[in-house]
């Protein structure tokens, strides 16, 4: 018999539980020399904190290794991302290491291992109602379009392949999204878009 959403989301929560607290064990080491590389090269802060819409529209701090510097224009504007980011950050960025905080968000139940990425505040009010449906599940590290093609994709794609998971999520699912995904973090597939640090901003679609 096939066992309910509820029960699969209770479950799902749970794994998520275990292997995040074991992969903070397992990465320990690694994330110690990378708070002092960026501690070396850039200073403090090490942690990146941003706000990000999340399951059902909840804002939460999404945390993630700092990839940039805060240097500014003679007008005191931050310079463009591309200036910014570090040969430290774009390492990290190259192999997704930079996202490995991400598994404090996990823990505390703002995200899970597997699901559609967290995406900017400021895109709220830019979203077509189907769009939106992303936030039906709990936003994850992993996700359809991690294991798809990432920022090689356009907004529309990557919003059509989260609207998609909503739809057909099961654990499954989530299993074979974490193997695909590990495969491309592994190949360093999609993770800027041309002449974008990662990728444009979300401008709004034509047809919402």
């Amino acid at each position: 018999m096939r066992m309910s959403k509820k029960i699969q989301l209770r479950i799902k929560r749970l794994m998520d539980l275990v292997l995040a607290s074991c992969l903070l064990l397992l990465f320990a080491p690694v994330m110690l020399i990378i708070a002092l590389l960026i501690r070396v090269t850039m200073g403090r802060p090490i942690l990146f904190r941003q706000p990000r819409i999340g399951y059902k529209g909840r804002v939460f701090q999404i945390y993630k290794f700092r990839t940039m510097t805060d240097e500014r224009d003679e007008q005191g504007n931050l310079l463009p991302d591309e200036q910014r980011l570090t040969a430290v950050g774009r390492f990290l960025r190259s192999l997704t290491l930079d996202e490995l905080p991400e598994l404090f968000n996990v823990i505390k139940g703002e995200m899970s291992l597997v699901g559609p990425r967290p995406l900017l505040v400021e895109y709220r009010d830019l979203y077509t109602p189907e769009q939106w449906r992303r936030h039906e599940m709990p936003p994850g590290m992993a996700g359809p379009v991690l294991a798809s093609g990432r920022n090689l994709l356009s907004w529309e794609e990557k919003f059509k392949l989260d609207v998609w998971y909503v739809d057909h999520w099961s654990l499954w699912l989530d299993l074979k999204i974490l193997f695909k995904t590990a495969l491309k973090v592994l190949k360093r597939e999609g993770v800027s878009a041309e002449g974008f640090a990662t990728a444009p901003k979300f401008q709004g679609s034509s047809g919402g």
